[in-house]
């Protein structure tokens, strides 16, 4: 794992997945959103508003996901030390918070068709809530302080007390009894999904995941030249400085 902490390993390493993640997240998105709209069937009940599944729960699965990416990252970089785990949470903050925002908005289009009402204070759907609120928590705090340090770490310990939050939105359905529908994917005994709708819902997540490692690239290399010139202007700095005393 310590051999992967260094940035410029991962800089040779980013240059060699970047362009198959770009070529994975156009053929799945591409293939999941023609067989979402117009390859699978409307659904019995819901009829054609189910479509929206096809986006809803691939950006639930991405927020979730990436709060838990940010989470372990920010642990690593707490606890190892590791240079580049602080660049990734933080690269990682705004796609998650995306993620999220996408699945409240299309949850509310799909839920006024099905429960005649844009929102309602239901368990999955004021957690899925929080978990927007602690990502934009997590991105103001990080730049919160004149010391970019000071920031990572108080952003790094608000990440690892809410991923507490992440499985109470997995489970709040079971839990409590909500309007939300229960897991169709997930479950025991098997997905109780027919495969005509799982094909494009998968395709839409792997997608999803391949733009997610696209975006956090492309991020992170942002974040590694951006530490750099932080680093030169630190050090320009104190030369200066030196020179006045001198």
């Amino acid at each position: 794992m310590h051999r992967f902490a260094n940035p410029a390993r991962f800089m040779r390493i980013a240059t060699l997945v970047l362009p198959w993640a770009m070529g994975v997240a156009i053929l799945t998105l591409g293939a999941g959103l023609w067989f979402g709209l117009a390859g699978s069937p409307a659904d019995y009940q819901q009829g054609e508003s189910v479509r929206i599944m096809y986006v809803h729960v691939p950006a639930a699965w991405m927020g979730m996901f990436c709060y838990t990416a940010m989470a372990v990252c920010s642990a690593m970089a707490l606890i190892w030390k590791h240079p580049l785990a602080d660049l990734l949470a933080r690269a990682t903050a705004p796609v998650g918070a995306a993620f999220t925002f996408v699945c409240l908005v299309t949850g509310a289009l799909w839920g006024k068709p099905m429960w005649g009402t844009w929102w309602v204070w239901d368990a999955r759907l004021t957690s899925m809530l929080i978990l927007l609120f602690l990502y934009l928590g997590y991105m103001a705090l990080a730049d919160a302080f004149d010391d970019p340090q000071r920031g990572q770490k108080a952003a790094a310990i608000l990440s690892l007390v809410g991923v507490v939050n992440v499985p109470i939105i997995k489970w709040s359905v079971d839990w409590w009894n909500t309007l939300h529908q229960p897991a169709s994917v997930v479950k025991m005994g098997g997905p109780a999904i027919d495969s005509s709708m799982m094909i494009p819902l998968m395709l839409m997540a792997v997608g999803f995941h391949a733009f997610w490692v696209v975006v956090l690239i492309l991020r992170t290399r942002a974040e590694i030249a951006a530490a750099k010139v932080r680093t030169l202007r630190m050090a320009q700095v104190h030369a200066a400085g030196q020179a006045e005393q001198a």
